[in-house]
């Protein structure tokens, strides 16, 4: 009877039994990296645990235990070597489910091998092939590691490759297995069946907070020839309104000189407490409290509105910045300079 209640136990079960052996400090630890939805229903769980049976306890964390040992030998070998590995110590057929647990719930992506590579060897590697080749692979790399390889490319393909990036949307399963197998043999070969989506703007504006100044001005001013309307999105979303905040005092003060007060109270309109806080500060109590005024005064506006107020001042950011009349942070830059 107790085995069968054993193999019942579901992966939420599971999850609340080990969280609850762990303790609650490390499982509050833990809970930080959890998204709402993730720890709402794992709270439920654990809050309708009666009891944890020692047997219980002991399947959760000897389970845990091969998945961390089983991941670990992926990561140094592949998953071929793991299940080689793991066949040895615990047999064929443990070794064969403890895998395909492990890649059902890691949802092992392409390229995993190439993103454990060195960002300088894996430059020279792909250095020579097709611009569209590069954009897959940066495309699901992790956004630092891409920015670097993509500051390293030639300055001739450099706008092309982003351009790729921005405008990929889904890859076939086998494409990626094709580009896989000619790039790196080693790479896994268990790629997920289902369309994987990588690319898009949101992707290539990612890889370029992260790239040097000089690389992001080379590559926004080649699109800006290449494709007008592509180059525009990208850099709206290069600097949100909230950004704001990573300017310095005096830096603000210069964008405040150039903002229309009605558009600095509709932009202001819902927004955190720490960007309202850095505006009231940059101006004198005269202003500060006349802007809060018409704020109050001008009650609930439509969503639209704030929007569009806040891509004008945005805008204000990028032209003084591109005058060199203030500087916007970057990857890598320890401090402002205005």
């Amino acid at each position: 009877m107790l085995q069968q209640k054993k193999s019942q136990l579901t992966g939420r079960q599971k999850a609340a039994i080990f969280l609850v052996s762990l303790g609650s400090d490390v499982s509050s630890e833990i809970f930080k990296h959890l998204r709402e939805d993730e720890i709402e229903q794992l709270t439920f769980e654990i809050a309708r645990l009666d009891k944890v049976e020692p047997e219980d306890r002991d399947k959760v964390l000897m389970e845990f235990q091969e998945l961390m040992m089983a991941q670990e030998f992926i990561a140094t070998g592949g998953i071929d070597y793991a299940r080689e590995v793991l066949e040895r110590a615990l047999g064929t057929q443990k070794a064969i489910d403890i895998v395909n647990r492990l890649t059902s719930s890691l949802q092992v992506r392409p390229f995993d091998f190439i993103r454990r590579t060195d960002p300088s060897h894996l430059l020279n590697f792909i250095q020579g092939e097709h611009p569209q080749t590069i954009a897959l692979i940066l495309a699901y790399l992790d956004p630092q590691k891409a920015a670097t390889i993509l500051s390293g490319l030639n300055h001739q393909i450099q706008a092309d490759v982003a351009r790729r990036i921005a405008t990929m949307d889904r890859t076939s399963p086998d494409v990626l297995r094709e580009v896989e197998r000619v790039l790196e043999r080693k790479l896994s070969t268990l790629a997920s069946e289902d369309y994987t989506s990588a690319g898009g703007i949101d992707s290539i504006v990612e890889v370029l907070t992260h790239v040097d100044r000089g690389t992001e001005k080379i590559i926004i001013e080649a699109l800006e020839e290449e494709d007008p309307e592509l180059a525009e999105e990208i850099k709206k979303r290069m600097f949100v309104f909230e950004d704001i905040v990573l300017l310095d005092d005096r830096a603000i003060q210069k964008v405040l000189r150039e903002v229309d007060t009605q558009d600095l109270a509709k932009a202001l309109k819902g927004v955190d407490a720490e960007v309202q806080e850095k505006i009231f500060r940059n101006m004198s109590k005269r202003a500060s409290a006349l802007l809060r005024e018409d704020m109050d005064f001008m009650g609930p506006i439509r969503l639209r509105d704030v929007e569009e107020a806040q891509q004008k001042i945005v805008n204000i950011i990028r032209k003084l910045e591109e005058a060199g009349d203030i500087v916007v942070a970057r990857a890598g830059e320890e401090e402002l300079v205005v």
